[in-house]
C-alpha cells in the first residue's frame, strides 16, 4: 500500500509540474489563435502524463532499456497528440475566419450569409444569431425605407395643400386691396374658411408631431365608449347631412374604458369623417360597439367600395391617401395616422379590412380594470 501511494505521489507531482507550467504557458499565449491554446493544451496533456510515467519510472529503478521504451511510447503518443491538435485548430480557426468574413460583409451593410461549411455547436449557434439579427436589421431598413418615403410623400402633399389655400388667399387679399371685389362679405367668408382649412393641417400636424415624438401626454378617465360614440355621431352629423350619408349607430353597447376623453373623441371624430368623405351620397356608415373577451371593440364601417388589398397594410401610414378615389378634396392624409398613434398610445390598436361594399375600421381597447 506504501508502494502505491509513493508511485502515486511521483505521478501526481510530475503530472502537478506539467500542468503549472502549462497553466503558464496558456496565460501568456491567451490573446493567441485557437490552434496554438490546443497545441498547448494538447502538449499539457501529454507532458503530464509523460512527466508522471518518467518520474515513476526513475522511482522504480527500472532498466535503462525498459525507460528507453516508455519514452519512446509516450514520446509517440505526444507526438500524434500534437498533430491531432494543430489539425482540430486549424479546423476551428479555418470556420471561424469564416464566419468572420461573413460577419464583415454584414458589418459592411449587407446581409449575413451563413458560411456553407459545417461548423462547431457554438459557432453554430453564433452563426445563427447573427442571421436572426441580420433579418431583423433587414426588417428595420426596410421600415426605416418605408418611413422616409412616407416623409417625402407626406412634405410633397403638404406643399402642395398648402400652396393652394395660401394662393387662393392671396388672390382675394389682392382683390379685396384693389377694390375690385364686388361682393366682399363673399370674399371674407371664403377667406376664414380656408384659414381654418390651414388650422386644421396645422393641428394635424402637430398632433402628429407629438404622437412621434412620444410627447403625448394621455389623462385617462373612466368613460363609456356609447357615450364618446354618441357624441362623435353628434358632431359629425352636420358633415354627413351636407353629403348625404345616413349615420347609424343603434348598436352600441355599454362598454367601460379607461381612456383619454379628449384624445379619443378625435380618434371618433377623424374616423368618422373619413367615413362620410369616402362613402357616396344616399350611403351609410354604421359605428357599433361591442365586447370581446377582455377587450372593446368600436367600429366604423362605410360605404366606400373597399380598398385594394395591397394598400390594407398603409391606410394608417402618414400621408397615406391611396388612389385618387380616396382622396379627399382637403387635408394631408394625416388622420389616419393620428387614429393609429393615438391608439396605441392607449395600449390598443387600429385596424382595417373591407367588407362588402366598403370597409370597416376597427378600434380594440382594454377593457377598464375591475376596482380601479
Amino acid at each position: 500500500m506504501n508502494d502505491i501511494l509513493l508511485i502515486a505521489l511521483f505521478a501526481f507531482g510530475g503530472a502537478a509540474c506539467a500542468g503549472a507550467l502549462g497553466a503558464l504557458a496558456l496565460r501568456l499565449l491567451r490573446y493567441k489563435s485557437v490552434t496554438v491554446s490546443l497545441a498547448v493544451v494538447a502538449a499539457v496533456t501529454v507532458t503530464a502524463m509523460l512527466a508522471g510515467t518518467l518520474a515513476v519510472a526513475w522511482a522504480m529503478f527500472l532498466s535503462p532499456h525498459d525507460l528507453t521504451v516508455v519514452t519512446l511510447v509516450v514520446a509517440m503518443a505526444a507526438a500524434v497528440s500534437l498533430a491531432t491538435a494543430l489539425l482540430l485548430g486549424r479546423w476551428v480557426v479555418a470556420r471561424s475566419r469564416d464566419l468572420a468574413r461573413a460577419a464583415r460583409d454584414f458589418g459592411d451593410g449587407g446581409s449575413f450569409a451563413a458560411p456553407p461549411a459545417r461548423a462547431t455547436a457554438e459557432l453554430a449557434d453564433l452563426t445563427r444569431e447573427l442571421a436572426a439579427t441580420s433579418a431583423k436589421l433587414a426588417a428595420s431598413r426596410e421600415r426605416e425605407r418605408a418611413l422616409d418615403s412616407s416623409r417625402r410623400e407626406l412634405v410633397a402633399w403638404i406643399s402642395h395643400d398648402l400652396r393652394t389655400p395660401l394662393a387662393g388667399l392671396r388672390a382675394m387679399a389682392e382683390a379685396l386691396e384693389d377694390g375690385v371685389a364686388t361682393d366682399t362679405a363673399r370674399y371674407h367668408r371664403q377667406i376664414r374658411t380656408e384659414v381654418e382649412r390651414l388650422d386644421v393641417m396645422v393641428g394635424d400636424l402637430f398632433e402628429l408631431s407629438r404622437i412621434h415624438a412620444g410627447a403625448l401626454e394621455l389623462t385617462p378617465s373612466r368613460v363609456s365608449l356609447r357615450d364618446l360614440a354618441a357624441d362623435a355621431l353628434l358632431g359629425a352629423d352636420p358633415l354627413a347631412r351636407e353629403r348625404g350619408v345616413r349615420l347609424l349607430g343603434e348598436d352600441i353597447s355599454h362598454v367601460p374604458v379607461d381612456v383619454d376623453g379628449k384624445e379619443m373623441t378625435r380618434v371618433l371624430a377623424n374616423l368618422l369623417v373619413n367615413a362620410i368623405r369616402h362613402t357616396p351620397a344616399d350611403g351609410t356608415v354604421a359605428v357599433t360597439v361591442d365586447r370581446r373577451e377582455d377587450t372593446a371593440v368600436l367600429s366604423v364601417t362605410d360605404g366606400c367600395g373597399g380598398i385594394a388589398e395591397e394598400d390594407l397594410t398603409r391606410v394608417f401610414d402618414t400621408g397615406w391617401r391611396g388612389s385618387t378615389a380616396r382622396t379627399p378634396p382637403a387635408g394631408a392624409g394625416l388622420g389616419l395616422a393620428i387614429v393609429r398613434g393615438i391608439v396605441e398610445a392607449h395600449e390598443g390598436q387600429a385596424e382595417v379590412r373591407n367588407v362588402p361594399g366598403g370597409c370597416r375600421f376597427e378600434v380594440t381597447l382594454p377593457l377598464a380594470r375591475a376596482g380601479a
